[in-house]
Parts: C-alpha cells; sequence; structure tokens
C-alpha cells in the first residue's frame, strides 16, 4: 500500500505547544513518553486523582492564542522551553516550584478574557490525553489536504495536536482502520475510535487567532467533526519519520 510514517509529534504541556520528533520509542498500552505529560489546571478546575477530564484544564478551544505556543522539551535537563510570536521564548523546569511559577506568569497575558486562569501545573502519572486511556493520534496527510482544499487554504498540521501523521492513505482512509491493528517501525497500534474535534482546530498556529471554520467544513462536506483516529500501542517498539506503515488484521 506504500504508507509511510512522515512526522511524529507531541505535545509536553497538555495544549500548550508542540515538538516535532525524528524519531520516539513507544511503550505498550502509553502514549509517547512525555506526551501530555503535563496539563494546565485553572482556576475553576475540580481535579480527582490520576486522569482528569479536559475541562479541567486551560486549552485552545477556549483561549485560540494558545494554539501558537511551540515547546522543545529537554528530558535530561528537565527543562521546557516555550516559544509564542507575542512573548519572549521561556525556560523553565516543570516540576519545581520556581517553573510553574515563571510559567503561569509567562501564559497569564495568552489567556482569553473571561475565562477562567491558569492556576497550576499537574501530572498524573500518565499522559493526560483527552481520552481516558493512554492514546495515540494517528492523522492522515491526505485527510488534511482534502480539508484545505474545500477550505481554499492550507491548514498546515500544528492546529490537530496530532501523533503520528500517515503519508499514502487516501483521504479519510484513516476511518477504515478503526478495529484494525496496524505496523509502523517495530510498533504496533490498535486503532480504537475517530477523534471528535473542537474549536481549537479553528485557529492560525503561526498567529494564536481563529481563521477557516474546520468544524463546518466537516460537518457540511463529511457529515461529521471527525479528524483523525485514536489507537492504542499493542507491542512497543521505537517508531522514526519515514519508517513504512501497514495494515496486519
Amino acid at each position: 500500500m506504500g504508507w509511510r510514517l512522515a512526522h511524529i509529534f507531541r505535545h509536553p504541556i497538555k495544549a500548550h505547544g508542540r515538538e516535532r520528533l525524528a524519531a520516539v520509542g513507544l511503550r505498550e498500552g502509553h502514549c509517547l513518553p512525555f506526551d501530555r505529560h503535563w496539563a494546565v489546571a485553572h482556576e475553576a478546575a475540580t481535579l480527582m486523582p490520576g486522569w482528569n477530564a479536559c475541562m479541567n484544564f486551560t486549552r485552545g478551544a477556549k483561549s485560540p492564542a494558545l494554539q501558537a505556543i511551540n515547546a522543545r522539551f529537554d528530558e535530561e535537563a528537565g527543562q521546557i522551553t516555550l516559544t509564542h510570536p507575542m512573548r519572549d521564548d521561556l525556560t523553565f523546569a516543570p516540576d519545581t516550584l520556581q517553573g510553574q511559577a515563571e510559567f503561569l506568569n509567562w501564559v497569564a497575558p495568552l489567556m482569553a478574557g473571561g475565562r477562567a486562569l491558569p492556576a497550576r501545573l499537574v501530572t498524573a502519572g500518565r499522559g493526560m490525553t483527552d481520552t481516558d486511556f493512554e492514546s495515540v493520534s494517528i492523522l492522515n496527510l491526505s485527510s488534511n489536504r482534502a480539508l484545505g482544499q474545500r477550505l481554499g487554504t492550507d491548514l498546515g498540521l500544528d492546529r490537530w495536536r496530532g501523533n503520528l501523521w500517515l503519508e499514502g492513505l487516501a483521504p479519510w482512509e484513516e476511518f477504515d482502520l478503526v478495529g484494525r491493528e496496524i505496523a509502523i517501525g517495530e510498533a504496533r497500534l490498535k486503532v480504537v475510535e475517530p477523534i471528535g474535534r473542537c474549536r481549537a482546530t479553528m485557529v492560525d498556529c503561526a498567529t494564536g487567532r481563529i481563521d477557516v471554520n474546520t468544524l463546518d467544513a466537516l460537518e457540511e462536506g463529511y457529515g461529521h467533526t471527525n479528524f483523525g483516529v485514536y489507537a492504542v500501542v499493542t507491542q512497543a517498539g521505537t517508531v522514526a519519520e519515514g519508517d513504512q506503515a501497514k495494515v496486519l488484521s
């Protein structure tokens, strides 16, 4: 079928920036290492121990400027560097009180008016994915191009906050993978369900401003607001840009 893994992204702080990786080791039953490892609880959050739903966190669907953050995580130093067109670069240690204070001060001006303000960085001992299970999101470059053509613009990749981008599938062919197991590089993943989308995907990640109505375009063109699929890792292994991908069952 000629599929290949074109891009890998992770998001160290949920909804607060992304970074591109050349390769990553996947673990059975887990999301990408340090993907959504931290999340930003807002002042109105009601948190339970462990995983919590996205309504408890600040995110691009409510504050579009957050979508323009890029991130780089130095695992050895335990530091994250964030960049944004409206803010000076920030390098901080998210697991320290000083680092958390520096981050909250840095991000506060990016919040939309009238929204609950960011209160603290939290962790859960697992990725704070949008799903209550540790998921890996798999997206299709052809679907992105098809939707962009419908909207008359290049949508880019960042607005979708995906992990693994595949090349070589037909537009929307990823939805046919639900319930099937695929191999990418050394790893295997079971595709579980489509990804329902929110207003964050309407934002231009270069500017942090809404530029297109992706949700209406999906609904009017395809009868749903899904883009990409969630998968779970069933066999650990390293995946790298350029790796071949195929359906196993």
